[in-house]
């Protein structure tokens, strides 16, 4: 069982009533909540009495109580009481209790919880019995009605999100599968308003009921549980309260889970292996041992090891023949490289034959860059590599860089990494702002990037005469959003069009699942696909596993904010 939070520093005063008197004046708190947002009494003194079922430290300081109901299953049978400005005794969970105090509406940040103020409560001297826990079988359109109370959820619930329980104490479940993000799914806009909206309908915040900043533990998940994203909740029994902008549900028992498991590298089939990863901004410091911190990445040493360690454990399991890369540190080719030091690694890991393109096409002004590794054994270079740099290219997307390649004595087939525009939104004015259709901002950049991107392309950069390419990388947009669909739209393949079960998805965001990075093919090239698949090794993994928190963990989880993908293609000769 949960400890109840202790408020020795706000103790109460103990008001005493005549048995005729309280009985008389007490009401039912259905009857002070109503069956509005906001209560019709607020401003008056009123009595009520329950059982205290939650203390709350969250922002603000109090206990929830409850009583057995109005029989209106419009109303709450629970209260908020306000500690601020109380004095006497303790009060604690289960007591049962008498309460006087002025209803109030308590800001909620979007919404407003109805509370008691300034109270005086006294105990009961006939115990109430602790009122059942309501079953909750769906989501409901309004948790007003539920504000307060104690419930139990017996509708499946999922682990959407885990990126806020390092600084929060707080873990973000949904009812039912997995939240897409709006705009993977339908097109930008009202649909895509729509489905946002039923996505906060189906999202519930479950927390630790505590302000405490980067907690040490959080009380009710298992002891040295790495939760996973995608992690079924079995039992879910609390408190709802409301506050941060939104309902929230503060367990009053652990609940069960049935924890995801950490998938294997995915099989694709084809005779060559195509990869895209982006690293999470990987950088080498002055590739001497110094230079720390780093700009966007390490900022020691000892965290540099780390991560290298699981970007080599990242790649080795995807076994690819070719990768493109993001991410990667924009500072040349030489031997105190961070692309060098990459590949000097999993030479080191494992049978030496990997290789970089080393290009002297611009790079752009960013830190950051893309770039691309291969396989000599299996992948052969044909002819110099090219890069796009003009007034888009370089000084807002990434300029992309193309290298055509053979496997054996196949055909010569072109492979293009990419790195969009991210939604960031600083410095965004007019229509490179969001636009609230679900695209965020700089969305006319990526889109013209992709335009051009396309036309670069016809004209064939590398000079190899062949028109089987791969267009591959983080676009920085959602399979729905105008950059992706122009680039359908101007006869780019989906490699992951028509997947099979799970939607795909290559990043978690907002407890919310999408596809940054994609894989598009020429017509051609669709021709001979085998396969695509993402490997699911960082996206859903905590926040709290990376290999700044964890150094000495070299295993994959974890080694960027996005998951890789891999494309199985048939292009060696039978």
């Amino acid at each position: 069982m949960r400890r109840p939070v202790p408020f020795r520093f706000l103790p109460l005063l103990c008001l005493l009533w005549s048995a005729t008197g309280a009985a008389q004046d007490t009401l039912r708190i259905g009857d002070v909540q109503g069956t509005g947002e906001r209560s019709a009494r607020v401003g008056e003194a009123v009595t009520v009495q329950g059982i205290v079922t939650a203390a709350v430290d969250g922002g603000r300081r109090g206990w929830y109580l409850q009583d057995g109901g109005d029989g209106d299953p419009a109303t709450s049978d629970a209260v908020f009481i306000e500690a601020e400005g109380a004095s006497g005794p303790p009060i604690t969970v289960g007591q049962s209790l008498r309460i006087r105090g002025t209803v109030a509406e308590l800001d909620a940040g979007r919404g407003t919880l109805t509370a008691l103020q300034r109270v005086s409560p006294a105990s009961l001297k006939a115990t109430i019995d602790t009122p059942r826990a309501i079953r909750i079988a769906t989501a409901p359109a309004d948790w007003e009605r539920f504000e307060g109370m104690r419930v139990r959820i017996a509708a499946p619930l999922t682990v959407a999100g885990t990126h806020r329980l390092e600084k929060q104490g707080e873990l973000i479940v949904n009812f039912g599968e997995r939240l897409r993000t709006p705009s993977d799914a339908v097109a930008p806009g009202e649909a895509a308003r729509a489905l946002a909206a039923d996505n906060v309908r189906r999202t519930l915040r479950v927390d630790d009921g505590s302000t405490a900043e980067r907690p040490e533990t959080v009380w009710f998940l298992p002891k040295d549980a790495d939760l996973r994203s995608g992690s079924r909740v079995v039992r879910l029994e609390g408190v709802i309260d409301q506050r941060g902008g939104g309902y929230l549900l503060m367990p009053t028992t652990p609940p069960k889970f049935r924890p995801a498991r950490a998938p294997k590298p995915p099989k694709v089939g084809g005779d060559v292996r195509i990869a895209s990863f982006n690293l999470e901004n990987f950088f080498n410091g002055d590739g001497r041992g110094g230079g720390f911190p780093t700009p966007r990445g390490a900022r020691t040493p000892a965290e540099l090891e780390a991560q290298l360690g699981r970007l080599v454990a990242t790649i080795r399991g995807l076994d690819p023949d070719i990768a493109a890369l993001m991410e990667l540190e924009n500072d040349g080719f030489g031997p105190e490289s961070a692309v060098a030091l990459l590949v000097d690694a999993l030479n080191r890991s494992g049978d030496g034959d990997w290789r970089f393109i080393a290009s002297e096409a611009p790079a752009g002004g960013d830190q950051i860059r893309v770039g691309m590794i291969y396989r000599a054994s299996r992948a052969q270079p044909v002819g110099a590599a090219a890069a796009l740099a003009d007034d888009l290219f370089g000084s807002r997307s990434r300029p992309p860089l193309a290298q055509s390649f053979r496997a054996g004595d196949g055909p010569v087939f072109t492979v293009v990494a990419n790195h969009f525009k991210s939604k960031g939104c600083g410095s965004a004015t007019g229509a490179e702002a969001d636009q609230k259709d679900g695209q965020s901002c700089w969305n006319p950049t990526r889109t013209e990037s992709a335009r051009r991107l396309d036309a670069w392309l016809r004209t064939d950069p590398t000079r190899s005469g062949s028109d089987l390419m791969m267009i591959v990388g983080d676009l920085n947009a959602y399979t729905m959003e105008d950059p992706v669909r122009a680039l359908v739209a101007a006869g780019w393949r989906d490699a992951f069009e028509g997947a099979r079960g799970e939607s795909p998805y290559s990043y978690v965001y907002e407890a919310q699942t999408g596809r940054l990075d994609h894989a598009l093919l020429s017509p051609g090239l669709a021709a001979r696909l085998a396969g695509a698949a993402e490997w699911h090794s960082n996206a859903d993994e905590p926040d709290n596993r990376g290999y700044q928190a964890r150094p000495g963990d070299r295993g994959p989880w974890r080694s960027s904010d996005h998951d890789p993908l891999v494309v199985g293609l048939r292009l060696r000769r039978p």
